[in-house]
């Protein structure tokens, strides 16, 4: 991943219970947005309910994979925090300021996840745009810079953000981790960050562009976009 992470930055010169409105449902600007703030906000405002689920799981055995995956997904979570918040900053689009909110109470439910486990935070005395992870910082960087030229490039690298977030996930998923746990927050993470494409291809669609995902296949893309948004796995173990 970090092999994709360096390619990118060189062609360039990172969810809740409630139900969410269906994808292909077509809004004006002003409409769109109005909705993106009430649907993303509720999701951010219901993810904390994970939090409340992680200690109900049994304490398992790392792997050396599992920690990298926790440990890098931390830092990841709050690189897309990051970028949308100073986003959100030039443009004032309520997308990036909701989806912002999001992405902490991600990168929370990771943190909860390292405190179990008592591994060290990556992030404990996080500074904006900030990133133990050499990669994450370089690529921090990139996608800061592009998004600040236009609103269309802030939108581009928001669907860019998710792009990753959904190929780290789904990778850590299905190849890296068995913790009933990290894989209930992995899940409802991924579910997050695909709702958020949606929400950032909506936008792109809008102004005639067209997303061209970089990490995920074409194929797992367009399933996402075509498909309704997603609620969490509410499911706590007993």
């Amino acid at each position: 991943m970090l092999f994709l992470v360096a390619v990118m930055i060189g062609s360039m010169q990172l969810i809740g219970c409630s139900k969410d409105t269906p994808e292909n449902l077509v809004l004006a600007d002003d409409e769109s947005a109005s909705l993106i703030e009430k649907t993303t906000a509720t999701a951010s405002a219901d993810a904390s309910w994970i939090d409340g689920c992680i200690d109900s799981f049994p304490m398992e055995s790392l792997s050396a994979a599992e920690i990298e995956a926790l440990t890098t997904m931390r830092e990841e979570e709050l690189l897309a925090k990051d970028v949308y918040v100073l986003l959100y900053s030039i443009y004032n689009v309520p997308v990036f300021n909701n989806i912002s909110k999001s992405e902490t109470q991600h990168s929370l439910a990771i943190g909860t996840l390292l405190t179990k486990y008592g591994i060290e935070d990556p992030a404990v005395n996080h500074v904006a745009g900030v990133f133990v992870n050499t990669a994450l910082q370089a690529l921090y960087t990139s996608l800061a810079a592009q998004g600040s030229t236009s609103l269309i490039s802030a939108f581009t690298v928001g669907a860019t953000i998710e792009d990753l977030d959904i190929y780290d996930l789904n990778t850590h998923i299905t190849t890296d981790i068995d913790n009933q746990d990290i894989l209930f927050v992995f899940g409802n993470l991924e579910r997050g960050s695909r709702n958020h494409m949606r929400a950032f291809n909506r936008q792109l669609k809008a102004k005639g562009v067209t997303y061209v995902p970089k990490f995920i296949s074409q194929e797992y893309f367009d399933q996402i976009i075509t498909s309704k948004n997603e609620t969490g796995n509410c499911a706590c173990p007993k």
